[in-house]
């Protein structure tokens, strides 16, 4: 029964994971929008680039996607219904995000984005350790195989 509980324990964990990484996430994305209104580049602002609308459009998709797995883990959770699968989704689909919309952020800020003195390099080194506690990236892969195979065995 120990065992089980602490399962449990961690599955509510990687939801309160997940939240946070989805913070750095859209703090990230927030940060590399800001910055790119504002500096400019050949006469106008870099947001005007494609490669930084690229940039800009593919950190959105993830961090609203992540948010929607976040949201429905917490909703299960809340229903008392089984969110073991969804957790881990959630965790492992923001943790991911974070780092990417960070390292995003970092390459529209340009040398900027990797100063000290900017939010970017920070929400870069926090986003990294959401991918590894309350389980690795590669932890809540298996987690959702195992789920997924349990959910459907003949």
């Amino acid at each position: 029964m120990g065992f089980k509980i602490a399962m449990m324990t961690l599955d509510g964990g990687r939801i309160g994971i997940a939240a946070q990484a989805l913070g750095i996430a859209q703090a990230s994305l927030d940060e590399a929008v800001r910055y790119a209104q504002q500096r400019e580049a050949f006469g106008a602002p870099i947001s005007k680039l494609q490669s930084i609308q690229a940039k800009i459009a593919d950190m959105a998709l993830r961090v609203e996607s992540a948010r929607l797995l976040t949201y429905r883990a917490a909703c299960l959770k809340d229903a008392k219904q089984p969110f073991t699968k969804e957790a881990a989704m959630a965790k492992l689909a923001a943790s991911e995000t974070a780092t990417f919309a960070a390292h995003q952020a970092i390459q529209v800020c340009g040398g900027m984005g990797y100063v000290t003195d900017m939010p970017c390099e920070r929400h870069y080194r926090d986003a990294r350790i959401t991918e590894i506690y309350e389980g690795t990236s590669e932890i809540q892969r298996l987690v959702i195989a195992a789920q997924m195979i349990k959910e459907n065995s003949l």
